[in-house]
């Protein structure tokens, strides 16, 4: 396996499991739409990919249905929702192995920046990375790949092909090959082995524990 310097990391179901603070959202945004959202796991869905395109295709709204809908949303999750969260088991354990090994750690999400941050510091997760990033709604700062290349430039931009992102759904793999950089897949988060294995990730970890053997 190739050895990388620099470890992009995406946040919801890589480092942490969102899924009740994150569902319970998407309940309180699509009943005051009026939607018939079906089963609550099926929500589960929406974890990772960016929110707008997701629901506006899913949904059929307008576009400023849809923006009124992320609205709703964040006037839930923004109070109750975000840290209504758990890191994975293992993870302290696996960055600090990275970093005993000196590499340059980041959050690349499309979680708003803002938010990221309080979560990545609620679990004193924050001592790990040298740069937390997130999206900027209503910016150049929307999709996966430009998340991903504005924490890159933070970085200092270092060489593409010492770095890869690590995530849990398609869009980390979409993301980091538009960037130009390599990405690996994860399997505990929110996307299944037929999602992942379909993109171009050049490995997949069963287990967080995996992660502390990357070079």
């Amino acid at each position: 396996m190739k050895k990388y310097k620099v470890i992009l990391f995406d946040l919801d179901g890589t480092l942490t499991d969102p899924a009740r603070g994150l569902v319970e959202g998407f309940v309180y945004a699509l009943k005051k739409m009026g939607v018939n959202y079906g089963e609550r796991a099926a929500l589960r869905r929406f974890i990772g990919p960016p929110l707008y395109d997701e629901w506006k295709n899913t949904y059929g709204f307008t576009d400023e249905q849809t923006v009124t809908a992320i609205d709703v949303f964040r006037e839930y999750y923004d109070i109750y929702g975000w840290w209504d969260n758990d890191p994975y088991e293992g993870i302290h354990e696996a960055l600090a192995a990275l970093k005993d090994k000196g590499k340059i750690l980041a959050v690349a999400t499309s979680k708003p920046e803002n938010t990221a941050r309080r979560v990545v510091k609620l679990f004193g997760l924050d001592k790990y990375f040298d740069y937390v990033g997130g999206a900027l709604s209503g910016s150049d700062r929307d999709k996966k790949s430009d998340v991903i290349k504005y924490v890159l430039d933070s970085l200092g931009s270092p060489d593409l092909s010492d770095c890869v992102m690590i995530g849990d759904r398609k869009y980390d793999a979409i993301g980091a090959e538009e960037a130009g950089l390599d990405s690996i897949g994860v399997l505990w988060g929110h996307g299944d082995i037929e999602e992942l294995s379909s993109h171009s990730f050049k490995k997949l970890l069963e287990s967080v524990s995996e992660l502390s053997k990357l070079e």
